[in-house]
């Protein structure tokens, strides 16, 4: 849905943040402020490569003149191999504010737009570190650059697929995704424990407890992950000290994902890192439980809204592209 546009005059350049299932897309003016935003479900999963300047048309026509040639700044997955054209992936060490120069331009049959897209980040095989890819993420943490150039320290970016990363100075020096998201939703939807659990809610008592202790739990033996699984069908059958109902399948949600969360932080967590609080990127509600989860294995944290940090990263990058 547009915003209102009357104001648009002042149009500079067009931000686009183009996800698997839909795409934001932002009107901003000279000084870099949004003036007007829309959004539609046309991700890359329902386009081809030919569809995506009509689609794109489509949302920013309203925005435009007759006369000027706008930029368009686009990151996610209409770079990816699958969506409109492939930027390829930078490897990492990669300085954020240099992913611009990693950019590609689609031929486009109007030439009312100038099209970026902006490349992910890879990262290939070596003794520490395997293969790894991400590509939207990588805008998000220029907009943590954005926000303190010379930044370090180890960010997470919760999600289906969650980053975690590394910087050094404003450099993306290594990264681990984690499917703990998709993880939980297969356990949750399509194993035996679809028959214990349901939704949580952090806010309940009962449920927080749950999380914490299950989270503390998997952190202190990891190895043990597959067996606290099955007790999870095993408590719900036997333990008479669960409420019943609703609430019930509410508190075994929880420690459902304290589970699969704390097996993640085994592995971030010992991330070298530099000193100082987790930075967590993206919603609130997903950034609060894994600060509740990062809380009781004693790390701190700070948070950045997605939406503010992808649009922050569009804009170094296109500063940096028309400086």
């Amino acid at each position: 849905m547009h915003t209102d546009t009357d104001a648009l005059a002042p149009l500079a350049w067009i931000a686009v943040d183009w996800g698997s299932s839909n795409l934001r897309a932002w009107a901003l003016d000279q000084r870099d402020q949004v003036i007007a935003e829309t959004s539609s479900d046309k991700g890359m999963l329902s386009l081809k490569p030919d569809e995506y300047e009509t689609e794109l048309k489509r949302l920013v026509s309203p925005w435009l003149s007759d006369s000027d040639q706008i930029d368009v700044m686009v990151c996610g997955m209409a770079g990816a191999r699958q969506g409109w054209l492939e930027a390829a992936y930078l490897p990492v060490p990669t300085a954020l504010d240099k992913l611009s120069q990693g950019a590609v331009m689609p031929r486009l049959a109007d030439n009312q737009l100038r099209v970026h897209l902006l490349p992910g980040l890879s990262q290939t095989r070596s003794a520490a570190h395997p293969f790894d890819v991400m590509r939207g993420e990588e805008t998000q943490l220029a907009g943590l650059v954005a926000e303190t150039s010379d930044f370090s320290g180890l960010a997470c970016l919760p999600g289906t697929h969650a980053k975690w990363a590394t910087l050094e100075a404003g450099t993306v020096m290594q990264f681990t995704t984690y499917l703990t998201g998709e993880l939980y939703q297969l356990l949750a939807n399509q194993s035996v424990l679809k028959h214990s659990v349901g939704n949580d809610d952090l806010n309940d008592p009962a449920c927080r407890k749950a999380f914490i202790t299950a989270v503390s739990e998997i952190y202190a033996a990891p190895e043990t992950f597959s067996s606290r699984l099955f007790e999870l069908r095993a408590q719900d059958l036997l333990d008479g000290r669960l409420p019943s109902g609703d609430a019930r399948a509410a508190v075994l949600a929880a420690r459902l994902s304290g589970l699969a969360i704390g097996l993640e932080l085994t592995g971030a967590c010992r991330m070298p890192a530099a000193d100082g609080p987790v930075t967590l990127i993206g919603n609130q509600a997903l950034c609060q439980r894994y600060h509740v989860a990062l809380n009781s294995i004693g790390l701190q944290t700070r948070h950045l809204d997605g939406d503010i940090a992808v649009l922050a990263g569009l804009r170094l990058a296109h500063r940096a592209l028309t400086a």
